[in-house]
């Protein structure tokens, strides 16, 4: 006969694995062929490499047949122990526990388990439902398969609250802000109560129906590619983060367009002067501002919270882990002690080997009973206990709403001057803050409270198992041996007693262990938070390059306009700061949310690799190389091991590539509104202004007079027809000649200017020759001491500042064109209305009208003409611009002299 006995423990070692994990019922999303993969990717027998390593022997690990201390051979130590598959199990990969299975003839197995990246598993695994929770403490329940995606996703959960509070928060203080200015204009009686209570009015409608748009399509966005209410995969959450994104950068857009809508509609209402327009329009901006920074530095703090939380959510979890495995390693050690003794008894010839394997198969019969009833009762009593407390807190959570949307509307219903809106700005926000203090205070003292629970049932389950193990072996040593050996009731209790004193290092033995891979646990949490600093920073860095290089380009535009006061440059400034605070605030949210995903995406191959170095560390440090051989399969192992990693790092990096172009790609469209935006607002802006500036050239243009003039002349008497045409011939020559001059000096200044700027370039391509040449002589240095992507960066950096050069020195001279041209125009402008005015002056002497002309100042006497006509420059071109000077001067006085001589 056989002795299959090891056997039965290397299948209760297996079973006891497998039966600790719940039932899951996202079981219908596990395909067949998912199955046979995942058969496939299971662990060759770590026994095998044990009962080599102590008979120190290596034996390869595809032969069949592995001879014995007593030169048999049991082909059932290659066999593969797995048990019939239960249907609603769950089967999940794990490490070998073991040296044995990670040796040379496995790494050219690729269906070890050590093989950790396959193609066919990424994608099974992006597409692997798993429970969809609302909460921390429905986490303790779930399988320790779907920990990380579940905390994860309760991250983004967290993130996508966050984001909304922050965005109603802003909602309000806007219609407040908004609020305090038109109560103001009502009590200064500038708007009537109507009109005051109509725009309120308005303005809560719009925003109502804004946050109503953005709720319908979040819904309709959740509800999209849900098989099962209950479950969600990695790729659908990836999805709905994605599409969620999008409608908050579209509802930001359309908030930003409701607000200028609402200021306008408000300044059209109130009829209040330019300059009043524009200052009211910066006082808005300016608070608005103070909100977005108020906002900022709030969802900062509270997304490293969040982050932080995570961490302490991963350490509990893993707390519950461990007591879950304190009944099967008991199961295990207890039965390889009865299986010991039961050999003694089998070389003592007081027991057969049959008997001995009915014994043990009867025995692990039982066991497996217990350890499943155990399992059951640690899954059904923790989810009945995780219910109560979760209904405990929603009761909580309401009262606690309640209590706070009080005290907001008490706030809210306190009257604040124009003077007061900062106070309370900070008032409101401040009462948020505290509120959501409260609210994650208290979330996080049930979250420890759930945990203490979950962890006092498993206790109690715990003991109550271990004596009903402990009974099951007094039975056997005291009812059934008696019977089966024939020993005596005495010698029973000795065995029983002598089974008593081997467990009890035994257990010693395993809380080491766990003690140790708590330790290292703690390690690679450590290990993830200083990379998640890392990459906050990186995070930061960026975002400020970003900002910067905006607030650089809006500049530029700015100057370049050159049109406007400087109350409108400091208003488009503003209104791009905010804008730009808005957009960054959101894509930081974003970033983190991003970072959750990648986690995600990556956490089983990091899981199975940590487990790995965590079985590795261990097993080198319980029992140290005796030998050339096991010196030799522990490099093997650790040269894997740095073989995975390596792999794992380059996906790590694929990953972060992949998320970071589309962050990338998110960006710019966010810019691309916010481009879009700042271009109406510049053009209102500039519009604005020409109104204004058109309405000041209309008020001194004279028309009226003009007008006046032409009726006087036609009626009086004494202007002839002969006379009043050489009067206009006599202009018109004069008008030719100061167009004439003007045309020269045109000429020769742009003739000037050309010269200048060929010198500029002549100097500058001296200058770029002389860098040339001292490149060329360190190039063989550079080439020597610098690397590929070094060079391409000096040259990129070349490219790019012989760009700005050009750039610069092309505005510069354009610049000085525009001058130079200006001049010009003030110059003629003012000539031409000297010219006017003396025509208008001799012809009313002509007709003898009395009316007196006020003369215009010249241009010695009145530089403010530049800024009169510098509107122009902005719309036109200076020739295309002289030349409508020149024809409106031109074909004014013939309209007056054909009046006349009508």
């Amino acid at each position: 006969q056989k002795d299959d006995s090891q056997r039965l423990l290397e299948s209760f070692n297996y079973d006891e694995k497998e039966h600790t994990l719940t039932k899951s019922k996202a079981e219908p999303y596990t395909s067949k062929e998912e199955m046979v993969l995942e058969e496939s990717e299971s662990p060759l027998n770590s026994n095998v490499t044990a009962f080599a390593l102590k008979a120190k022997v290596i034996y390869p690990i595809n032969q069949k047949f592995r001879p014995l201390a007593d030169g048999s051979s049991n082909p059932s130590l290659h066999e593969n122990p797995k048990q019939a598959i239960l249907p609603n199990q769950v089967m999940e990969t794990s490490t070998s526990g073991s040296l044995g299975s990670l040796s040379q003839g496995d790494k050219e197995d690729c269906s070890s388990s050590t093989t950790i990246h396959s193609t066919t598993s990424d994608d099974r695994f992006q597409a692997r439902a798993f429970l969809k929770v609302t909460s921390f403490p429905e986490v303790l329940t779930c399988e320790s398969f779907d920990v990380k995606l579940c905390l994860c996703s309760l991250i983004l959960k967290d993130l996508m609250l966050l984001e909304t509070e922050l965005r109603k928060e802003k909602y309000v203080m806007f219609s407040q802000v908004l609020k305090i200015h038109f109560t103001d204009f009502y009590h200064k009686k500038k708007i009537t109560d109507d009109l005051f209570k109509k725009i309120l009015l308005i303005q809560e409608n719009d925003f109502e129906e804004l946050q109503k748009q953005l709720d319908c399509r979040l819904q309709n966005t959740e509800m999209s590619g849900a098989h099962n209410s209950e479950y969600q995969t990695l790729e659908d959450l990836e999805r709905k983060e994605r599409e969620y994104s999008e409608h908050v950068i579209d509802n930001m857009e359309a908030f930003w367009k409701q607000t200028d809508k609402a200021q306008q509609a408000f300044l059209d209402q109130s009829k209040c002067s330019s300059a009043k327009a524009t200052k009211i329009m910066m006082d808005l901006t300016e608070k608005m501002i103070a909100v977005e920074s108020l906002l900022s530095d709030s969802q900062d703090l509270q997304a490293m919270d969040i982050q932080e939380r995570l961490f302490n959510w991963e350490l509990m979890v893993k707390m519950i882990d461990s007591l879950k495995s304190y009944i099967p390693e008991e199961c295990k050690c207890r039965l390889n002690i009865v299986s010991n003794i039961l050999d003694n008894l089998t070389v003592k010839n007081n027991l057969s080997v049959r008997q001995k394997e009915e014994l043990l198969t009867d025995l692990h019969k039982a066991f497996w009973e217990q350890l499943a009833h155990f399992s059951n009762e640690c899954v059904q009593q923790s989810k009945d206990l995780i219910l109560k407390r979760l209904e405990c807190r929603t009761k909580k959570r309401e009262e606690f709403k309640q209590r706070q949307k009080a005290e907001q509307g008490s706030l809210l219903s306190k009257t604040f001057h124009n003077e007061d809106v900062h106070d309370f700005l900070k008032a409101y926000h401040d009462l948020l803050e505290r509120h959501r203090q409260a609210q994650w205070e208290l979330e996080e003292e049930d979250d420890c409270e759930s945990t203490e629970a979950v962890a006092d049932l498993y206790k109690e389950l715990y003991s109550k198992a271990s004596h009903a193990l402990a009974e099951l072996v007094t039975e056997l040593f005291l009812q059934t041996l008696p019977v089966v050996t024939g020993l005596s009731v005495r010698e029973c209790e000795l065995l029983k007693e002598e089974w008593q004193e081997n467990l009890v290092p035994q257990l010693e033995k395993w809380e080491t262990h766990r003690q140790r891979h708590w330790k290292l646990f703690q390690e690679q949490l450590l290990q993830e938070k200083k990379q998640w600093i890392k990459e906050y920073a990186l995070s930061a860095v960026m975002q400020m390059h970003l900002s910067e290089k905006q607030e650089k380009i809006i500049q530029g535009v700015v100057s370049r306009l050159g049109c406007l006061n400087d109350e409108s440059v400091n208003y488009i400034l503003q209104k791009h700061r905010l804008l730009l605070c808005s957009v960054l605030r959101r894509l930081t949210l974003r970033r983190v949310g991003m970072a959750a995903l990648a986690r995600m995406r990556l956490s089983r191959k990091k899981s199975l690799l940590q487990e790995l170095r965590e079985q590795h560390t261990l097993q080198k440090g319980s029992s140290p190389c005796q030998d050339e051989d096991q010196w030799q399969l522990q490099k093997a192992v650790e040269s894997h091991i740095l073989e995975e990693e390596e792999k794992l790092e380059e996906e790590t990096q694929q990953t972060h590539l992949e998320f970071h172009q589309q962050l990338v790609t998110e960006i710019q469209e966010a810019l691309q509104f916010l481009q879009q935006h700042m271009e109406q607002v510049i053009g209102r802006t500039l519009l604005q202004h020409a109104r204004w500036e058109a309405g000041k050239k209309s008020s001194d243009d004279g028309q009226d007079f003009k007008e006046r003039l032409v009726e006087a002349a036609v009626e009086s008497v004494y202007g002839t027809s002969n006379n009043i045409n050489r009067l206009v011939q006599n202009y018109y020559q004069q008008l030719g000649k100061i167009t004439e001059d003007y045309e020269g000096k045109k000429l020769q200044q742009l003739k000037s200017l050309q010269a200048e700027r060929g010198e500029r370039n002549r100097l500058r391509k001296k200058q770029e020759n002389e860098l040339a040449l001292k490149e060329k002589q360190t190039k063989g240095l550079l080439n020597v001491s610098s690397t590929v992507h070094q060079r391409m960066v000096l040259q990129q950096k070349k490219v790019l500042a012989q760009f700005e050069l050009q750039q610069q020195i092309r505005l510069e001279s354009l610049k000085q064109k525009l001058l130079g041209l200006h001049h010009l125009e003030t110059e003629l402008e003012n000539q031409l209305r000297e010219a006017e005015q003396d025509f208008v002056s001799e012809l009313a002497a002509l007709a003898r009208v009395p009316v007196a002309v006020k003369k215009q100042p010249s241009k010695r006497s009145k530089p403010a003409g530049e800024k009169t006509n510098s509107k122009r420059k902005t719309f036109q071109s200076p020739e295309s611009a002289d030349k409508d000077d020149s024809q409106e001067n031109t074909q004014q006085p013939p309209g007056l002299s054909s009046g006349l001589c009508r």
